[in-house]
């Protein structure tokens, strides 16, 4: 079957699975409950990632992880008022591009290398969370001293340029 076809059936199903889903809601109005807005950006990334998986693209796993990482966020925002949070959350889309890298190089050939740099992305992505959280006073961890995490991120990307070089 060709890459086309097979995305044709994907979509259809989708579209079959949403609409079903949508009716089911207006029919057993109890089930609204449950739903929210932001559950709509996790399908759009659950639909990007098997779409990929489908249609054979392991690259789609890079916008279905930042798609669904970010209405991931939104869900947690949305259930807890918390829309402050998004002056340190935003540092956690590296990560999710990480993920989606890392699931990626698992779908297709590069996995050690995909390893590497969906890892460092990832790491890179706690320290700034850890750094920004702190800053603005969300996250006690690190307190006054989260410039110590700023030179650590330094150090190491420091290192990583000296022994790249090499």
């Amino acid at each position: 079957m060709g890459g086309g076809r097979k995305s044709s059936l994907v979509v259809g199903l989708v579209l079959i699975l949403l609409g079903a889903w949508f009716l089911v809601v207006q029919l057993v109005p109890g089930l609204q409950i449950w739903f929210s807005w932001p559950l709509i950006v996790v399908s759009v990334g659950v639909f990007l990632l098997l779409l990929g998986l489908l249609t054979g693209a392991p690259g789609l796993a890079v916008p279905a992880c930042i798609v669904g990482g970010i209405g991931g966020l939104l869900y947690w925002q949305n259930a807890t008022g918390n829309w402050e949070s998004w002056s340190y959350m935003w540092t956690l889309i590296p990560g999710f591009v990480g993920v989606g890298v890392v699931l990626s190089g698992m779908l297709g050939r590069d996995g050690l290398q995909a390893m590497r740099g969906g890892g460092s992305l990832i790491l890179i992505s706690l320290v700034l969370f850890a750094i920004f959280g702190s800053f603005f006073g969300a996250l006690g961890m690190v307190g006054d001293y989260w410039p110590v995490l700023l030179i650590a991120l330094g150090l190491l990307m420091l290192g990583r340029s000296l022994f790249r070089s090499r």
